[in-house]
Parts: C-alpha cells; sequence; structure tokens
C-alpha cells in the first residue's frame, strides 16, 4: 500500500524526514482537525483483502493516546459536510 496524493491535498506530512514515507493529505481546520489520506493497493493486495476481508493497521504512538481513524473504501465517508 502506498499513499497517494488526491485533488484535495493541501499538507505533505514527513516532506523532509527521511525516515518516514511521505504522506500526502489534506488538513481541515475543524475543531476535530482532520486528516484524510488515500492510499493505493497493489493488486496483490486487492487479492487478499478481496479473500481475507482484512486490513491491518499500525500506527505510532510514541508512547501518548492514540488518535481515532477511520478507514474507509469510500472517499465520501471521510469528506462529512456539517451543516452550520
Amino acid at each position: 500500500m502506498k499513499p497517494i496524493e488526491f485533488k484535495e491535498c493541501n499538507a505533505v506530512y514527513g516532506q523532509d524526514q527521511p525516515e518516514y514515507m511521505r504522506l500526502p493529505a489534506v488538513k481541515i481546520d475543524s475543531l476535530e482537525g482532520e486528516v484524510i489520506s488515500c492510499w493505493e493497493l497493489s493488486l496483490v493486495e486487492k487479492i487478499r483483502v478481496l479473500f481475507t476481508g482484512k486490513i491491518w493497521i499500525g500506527q505510532m504512538s510514541f508512547n501518548r493516546p492514540i488518535s481515532p481513524i477511520l478507514p474507509s473504501t469510500r472517499k465520501s465517508d471521510l469528506f462529512i459536510v456539517k451543516e452550520p
């Protein structure tokens, strides 16, 4: 899996940190401070998910509480329009 750029990107995390993979994302200026990224699966990964129905997620917490995450296969699950 690799992170990919998308139309709404306005930030790149790890840009000048060679020890990390670059993470193109959109940072939303809101109370929750959402950060959304898009990941592309290789053909082998697509087949693996098709047969197992599983995706594993690793997070570095640096021994702090972890932030909530919301994996999805639909962009519309993450770009939520909030009513004023």
